[in-house]
């Protein structure tokens, strides 16, 4: 078993996923836009802003994590050569943190925010509320998706190092 090959192709099976923030950012924005020129009743031109925000962020997201990931991917094989034991080791420390962490946010912080963007398209009567909660649930579900796929593949990496880690000793 390469444990680089499969820390590289993890990698880049991240890079790939997180390019769905940059494309749902870009998608939601293009709404905006369309919303802002061809919306003609008082509801359709509330998504504007909302709609717009949320895919700003889905991009800045997106690209964050994309460049942070590129980063990391190309200094595997370096810290590889210097030291696997100690590679495989930080990064088992940094998959189990990141799995905590999607398990906190995507299982329970971004479905509590979707519930309440919910709230806010059954309870608020101003269109534009109405549409922020639809831009909300609609942004936490994409993260959810995401992550959730993300996460699974963390684990699956996850039982490689481990995998190697034992055949180490």
């Amino acid at each position: 078993m390469d444990i680089l090959k499969a820390a590289t192709d993890w990698g880049r099976a991240e890079a790939f996923s997180i390019s769905f923030f940059i494309l749902f950012g870009i998608v939601f924005i293009v709404t905006g836009l369309g919303f802002w020129q061809l919306g003609k009743t008082e509801f359709a031109r509330a998504f504007i802003y909302p709609v717009s925000i949320a895919g700003i962020f889905l991009l800045v997201s997106g690209l964050g994590l994309f460049f942070s990931n590129k980063a990391r991917v190309g200094g595997f094989e370096s810290a590889y050569q210097q030291d696997s034991t100690a590679f495989v080791a930080s990064e088992i420390e940094r998959v189990d943190k990141t799995i905590a962490t999607y398990q906190t946010a995507a299982f329970k912080v971004f479905p509590a925010i979707a519930i309440i963007g919910a709230l806010l398209i059954m309870f608020m009567q101003k269109p534009v509320w109405q549409a922020t909660g639809v831009a909300v649930v609609v942004t936490m579900m994409v993260f959810m998706v995401i992550d959730s796929n993300a996460k699974a593949r963390l684990e699956d990496y996850k039982v490689e190092l481990d995998a190697f880690a034992s055949n180490q000793k």
